[in-house]
């Protein structure tokens, strides 16, 4: 698993995160009160339990609060690690998952001989994290969690469907930057990456916070290709 730290690309991006931990850091707990329905996630982190054996090694890719997706493996007696780029928002993933093992970090840090390396894994998550990356660097991320999967390992994705990039939108009451694609553009990259889709399913979701428009929300369930 080896290589040079640019062979993804990272060298040709200036990675900007301007703002956007200092506003989850803000959001705290907030962000659970505003998607209080999670059945998308929940239903994702529930295939990769039935899939994997208990002890597995999972990462949680923008973990957040810890919940419910770092909460709901460890609960079944997976190896949990959670990763994300606010230090809020680890704080209270530590004290909402205590059998978690988590870290302040961006995904950059995780590349090929990145500054972070946390060793291989059976299973990543990355619910709604990649989609506030902008798009120059969402096909470095997905190469970067095919780098961290072992050999046919699994690989939860959701994202928010949306034809923007690096875009700033109010959200619970701070200003964050996202990017999405539409469904046939966000099947193609992931493919790209070196992943099999197996499943798809979407979700027309409302938020509760009245700064958050609704959305449609894509579940992709994929397993590495070598």
């Amino acid at each position: 698993m080896s290589s040079p730290p640019d062979k993804l690309g990272y060298g040709s991006v200036r990675l900007d995160r301007t703002g956007q931990a200092e506003a989850f850091d803000a959001i705290g707990d907030r962000y659970g009160e505003a998607f209080p329905h999670k059945e998308g996630q929940i239903s994702s982190a529930q295939w990769l339990i039935d899939l994997l054996p208990s002890g597995a090694r999972v990462l949680d890719l923008g973990c957040g609060t810890g919940l419910p997706t770092a909460r709901q493996l460890t609960d079944v007696g997976l190896e949990v690690v959670g990763v994300d780029l606010s230090d809020g928002m680890i704080t209270l993933a530590r004290g909402h998952v205590p059998a978690g093992v988590f870290h302040r970090a961006d995904i950059a840090d995780l590349r090929p001989e990145g500054p972070l390396d946390l060793g291989g894994f059976d299973a990543v998550a990355a619910f709604f994290s990649l989609l506030m990356l902008p798009r120059a660097e969402i096909p470095l991320a997905l190469r970067t969690v095919h780098h961290l999967l072992a050999r046919d390992g699994l690989f939860a994705l959701s994202m928010v469907e949306a034809d923007v990039d690096d875009f700033a939108i109010p959200f619970i009451g701070s200003t964050i930057r996202v990017s999405g694609y539409l469904r046939d553009e966000l099947r193609e990259i992931v493919e790209a990456a070196g992943f099999e889709i197996v499943e798809e399913s979407s979700y027309t979701y409302a938020p509760a916070a009245a700064d958050v428009q609704p959305e449609v929300q894509i579940f992709l369930r994929c397993r590495r290709r070598d």
